[in-house]
């Protein structure tokens, strides 16, 4: 099946009501009076958000939000995918694929969908214009549960060419962030013919082991491994878990919204606006996709006949100060076209939220070298 239907979000009031009652009688954990974060999320936190979630959140209004712009669904692989396609007024605009993570949905989107798609409209230079297409990866959000297993990055890296050779594009660029930041280099692997560039907000790029690859970093680079480390040891929690795991958690998840809201907020935190972190999860919650969107990270693990040669596509870098510190000589190991390296001291891991300017100058500029 290719063909192509369109989809428009109205969530049934019972499910609202629903939700709303199991807020109404919700059975907090207790919490040491000095644990601050020490142990995870906090107490105070989440119960400021579930206030919030009660008496103050308007779902309908952000349903309506992301019912301003065109979506659609169509089946690639036997999965379903939901995806907002936004043209831009400009005829000559770029395509562009924009590949959300965890825990965030097409939401992570909204911020920046006018100012790349219209650029004349807010400022800009009409030539940057991009034709937009942002979907919910499988087992996210309106993409709905996946119903086999092999899932994984590669796998959706195939489904998302396979998607724009049916919009039609037949060159394209691709942006991520999170675990788009992984998936939208294999777009460029698996397509180069079709795919101008890839442009992220973080290169997962790794220590390999071999102390020697070590001895040859900048004391700049050595204190970036010594954050990984402390990452991995004392956040990194979610990942094992949904790594190893994923099924275990889902069962919980599934039947309280606000312990999807906790494991979600353990990311997304106190410093972004609270009706962003709560739109992100109530997605998550609607659509039942904790357990299928956290498989995502176990197929990725599990994933067998992973790509040992290095990507060749145009590779630009946005790095946010609150974020992932990318390391170049790990990243320049597993791509060898890195043409933009663009280092900021503000913004976060959910930049096109809090440093939506930055970030959209920043796509601009590196396929603006790309576009001929």
């Amino acid at each position: 099946m290719t063909e192509i239907h369109e989809f428009r979000i109205d969530i049934p009031q019972a499910d609202l009501d629903d939700l709303n009652e199991r807020l109404a009688r919700v059975r907090w954990t207790d919490e040491l009076p000095d644990a601050g974060t020490d142990y995870g999320v906090s107490l105070r936190y989440l119960q400021s958000l579930v206030q919030r979630w009660r008496d103050g959140y308007d779902w309908r209004a952000w349903e309506a939000k992301l019912n301003e712009h065109p979506q659609f669904t169509t089946t690639v692989d036997g999965q379903n995918v939901h995806f907002l396609h936004v043209r831009s007024p400009e005829a000559d605009a770029t395509p562009l694929l924009l590949t959300h993570g965890w825990p965030t949905t097409i939401v992570e989107y909204l911020d920046v969908i006018g100012p790349l798609s219209d650029p004349r409209a807010h400022g800009g230079d009409p030539a940057d214009a991009f034709h937009l297409v942002i979907p919910s990866v499988p087992g996210f959000g309106f993409s709905g549960h996946t119903a086999e297993r092999g899932w994984n990055r590669y796998r959706i890296a195939k489904a998302w060419a396979e998607l724009m050779r049916r919009l039609g594009y037949e060159r394209y660029g691709a942006h991520g962030n999170d675990g788009g930041s992984l998936i939208s280099p294999e777009v460029g692997r698996h397509d180069p013919e079709h795919v101008i560039g890839v442009h992220v907000t973080q290169v997962f790029s790794f220590p390999s082991g071999d102390p020697a690859e070590l001895a040859g970093l900048s004391e700049e680079d050595l204190k970036k491994v010594e954050f990984l480390r402390w990452w991995l040891d004392n956040g990194g929690a979610y990942d094992k878990l949904q790594s190893t795991a994923p099924q275990t958690l889902a069962h919980a998840l599934a039947d309280s919204p606000v312990g999807q809201l906790g494991w979600n907020a353990q990311l997304l935190g106190p410093n972004l606006d609270p009706d962003y972190v709560l739109t992100n999860t109530m997605i998550y919650w609607l659509t039942n996709t904790a357990a299928s969107s956290a498989r995502l990270y176990y197929e990725d693990f599990h994933a067998a006949d992973k790509p040992a040669e290095p990507t060749t596509v145009p590779l630009g870098l946005a790095n946010f100060a609150w974020d992932f510190q990318s390391i170049r000589p790990f990243a320049e190991r597993d791509h060898k076209n890195i043409l933009s390296w663009n280092v900021y001291d503000t913004g976060s891991h959910f930049a096109a939220h809090d440093a939506p300017d930055l970030l959209v100058d920043d796509i601009r500029g590196f396929f603006r070298w790309l576009r001929t």
